[in-house]
């Protein structure tokens, strides 16, 4: 039998649900055991907060680009970093302030705020040699590992934990938490298989480039679990988790999903991503880092301009698909 264009979208685009379904719910599990086990073998809650929260939210946007890269779709590996790099700020951030007044004090973020900048840049100098291969992939997630080292060594990011993963999460034991974890990650397996295919197919339908559809669709999906964690801390007053969590996720994003995609495979840049998706990534971060180094605030109507600008960015890919 064969399918019409019309069943393969409505197949494609139910695998893309499912498939964040899966995501999302892979991200919950593996967040939560991994902060049990890691609580339970005596890791320091500011740790946990710098490195599993931030890596954590951010797995399912690494195992969707691994998963394309090694596929090869490169543009959906790419464009899922840049779209979830300004959909966490833009859109989790803005709905964020748009229920919770978000403040920081300049003194607290720089540090952070800078390793996010210096992430960008070489993500930029990535882009323009026109691959990432395996030997910058390594610098880059050699860098990473040295600052998280250095912020568990000097407190400098001083993430608020609550134990909001344990509110709603049933672990009790070690050997409950590893049969989570696992689960977790199997679902996330799955889910990017399902994620990539449903997004090349229908990108392919809709006649817009694998690279957009990566950068929108994509994005925004494994972004979820950014802006569910920064909702339940908005609800709990956890500033420091709602920053911590974004800025950090940023810069994982770039140094250890782009990073860890080259190690396992040179990735390639798509061409569509060198205009406004790479400048719309490295401007927001900019912007972003002087404003809360100068305002050190995001009040609701600079949320609802944000998510204002994020929803008008998203419309102007498919406008203008080829990013001219």
């Amino acid at each position: 039998m064969i399918l019409s264009n019309y069943d393969l979208f409505v197949l494609s685009s139910g695998a893309i649900m499912f498939g964040l379904f899966l995501l999302i719910k892979g991200g919950d599990w593996t967040i939560d055991s991994a902060v049990f086990i890691a609580e339970r073998t005596g890791l320091s809650p500011l740790f946990i907060g710098a490195t599993i929260i931030s890596f954590g939210t951010s797995v399912p946007e690494l195992f969707t680009s691994v998963n394309a890269n090694l596929q090869g779709f490169p543009g959906i590996a790419l464009g899922n970093v840049l779209g979830s790099n300004i959909a966490n700020i833009l859109l989790v951030l803005g709905a964020t302030a748009i229920v919770f007044h978000i403040e920081g004090k300049a003194k607290d973020l720089i540090k952070d705020l800078g390793m996010m900048l210096l992430a960008t840049a070489i993500m930029v100098y990535g882009m323009y040699q026109g691959v990432f291969s395996t030997q910058l992939g390594l610098i880059m997630f050699g860098i990473l590992v040295c600052f998280v080292f250095y912020q568990f060594r000097t407190d400098s990011l001083e993430v608020e934990i609550d134990d909001h993963a344990d509110d709603d999460c049933p672990i009790s034991s070690m050997g409950m938490a590893l049969v989570i974890l696992l689960a977790g990650l199997c679902a996330l397996a799955l889910g990017s298989e399902m994620l990539v295919k449903g997004a090349v197919v229908t990108g392919t339908l809709i006649g817009v480039p694998e690279a957009i559809i990566g950068l929108t669709v994509v994005a925004f999906g494994t972004s979820l679990p950014e802006l569910s964690t920064c909702i339940a801390a908005a609800r709990k007053r956890s500033v420091g988790l709602i920053l911590g969590n974004i800025i950090g996720s940023n810069t994982f994003n770039i140094l250890s999903i782009v990073a860890l995609t080259a190690i396992i495979k040179p990735l390639e840049v798509t061409p569509v991503l060198m205009g406004m998706q790479l400048w719309a990534t490295v401007g927001i971060a900019i912007g972003f880092s002087i404003w809360m180094l100068t305002v050190g605030k995001i009040t609701k109507p600079v949320g609802i301009v944000m998510v204002t600008a994020y929803i008008a960015f998203i419309a102007l890919q498919y406008i203008v698909p080829t990013g001219a």
